[in-house]
């Protein structure tokens, strides 16, 4: 199915004026238009709203680049509408995790029921797609005039948005990757301020090496006949991690990162198959590669954010 067959040409989907003080506002104007086109959604107008507007509260929808998805799965709600909105007010809002505020240039609303998850994932995809990596095709959306011609573009752009939720839809590939050559002390200073605790290794033409995860950093730092002893706590080692706090700045990750037992799956893998390895093998994290190339990674989170807590 193409996205564009989710559009309605109709200025009360799709409007190239939504004004308004602030967020909230911008999102009560764009749900009345589609509310004075269709019943069922005047219907449960504030039930909708107050979905929509909950939803937005708990974590901004804001993606960069001038686009936001405000969006509410409903109950009992069988039809799936895709609204747009050209904002024409400095309203602002902050990309998640990196806290820089931007203006909203466009805003996209969409309403489903509570069991169509693949619907809306896959719309919201689509459009995040379009917003990080068309920036031709996102500037052409927000210089239109009409309605008509903003669905043409979309048309024309021939965006395939099919049923089947895979490893591709839930990736984050805005991790900055890591290098054979980074320090270890840059690598612990990642694990910190990202709040993660494995990155993904890459050479300089984005093949996929291997992982470096907490667990080197650390195993680095320990004496290396530890390893094969069954009892520790009778040692009483000097500086503890000597040999770490030494070599920080100077050693690179490149013989400790991991090659081996490091999860992959291809970017076409169905989200189950993802799912069944973090549950059953423990896995917190894997990667996403396909012929070598390195796509982005999938952590426990991404699956609650993007299924679970759409």
């Amino acid at each position: 199915m193409k996205l564009s067959s989710y559009l309605y040409e109709d200025e009360d989907f799709i409007c190239t004026n939504l004004r308004g003080k602030d967020k909230n506002e911008l999102i009560i104007n764009l749900l009345s238009q589609v509310a004075n086109k269709d019943s069922r959604v005047k219907e449960r107008f504030p039930e909708i709203l107050d979905a929509v507007l909950k939803r937005e509260a708990e974590i901004t929808t804001y993606i960069g680049h001038g686009v936001i998805l405000p969006h509410a799965k409903l109950k009992n709600f069988d039809d799936f509408i895709v609204a747009i909105g050209l904002v024409k007010d400095d309203i602002q809002d902050k990309i998640p995790g990196i806290g820089n505020s931007e203006n909203i240039k466009i805003m996209v609303l969409l309403l489903g029921d509570v069991l169509r998850n693949k619907n809306m994932l896959k719309t919201m995809g689509a459009f995040s797609k379009i917003a990080l990596k068309n920036p031709i095709l996102l500037e052409k959306i927000e210089n239109s005039t009409t309605a008509s011609e903003i669905v043409k573009l979309i048309e024309d752009a021939n965006i395939e948005v099919d049923k089947k939720i895979t490893a591709e839809d839930i990736l984050n590939d805005q991790i900055k990757t890591a290098s054979k050559t980074d320090k270890l002390d840059e690598i612990a200073k990642r694990f910190i301020v990202e709040n993660k605790t494995g990155l993904p290794v890459v050479d300089e033409n984005n093949k996929f090496l291997g992982e470096i995860t907490e667990r080197e950093l650390i195993e680095f730092g320990m004496p290396k006949y530890i390893s094969i002893l069954d009892d520790v706590s009778f040692l009483t080692i000097g500086e503890p991690f000597e040999e770490y706090l030494s070599n920080e700045k100077t050693a690179t990750i490149e013989n400790i990162y991991r090659k081996e037992g490091v999860f992959v799956v291809d970017r076409k893998a169905a989200i189950m198959e993802v799912c069944f390895l973090m549950v059953n093998r423990g896995i917190t994290r894997m990667y996403v590669v396909e012929d070598g190339i390195y796509y982005g990674m999938i952590e426990r989170s991404d699956i609650i954010k993007k299924i679970l807590h759409i």
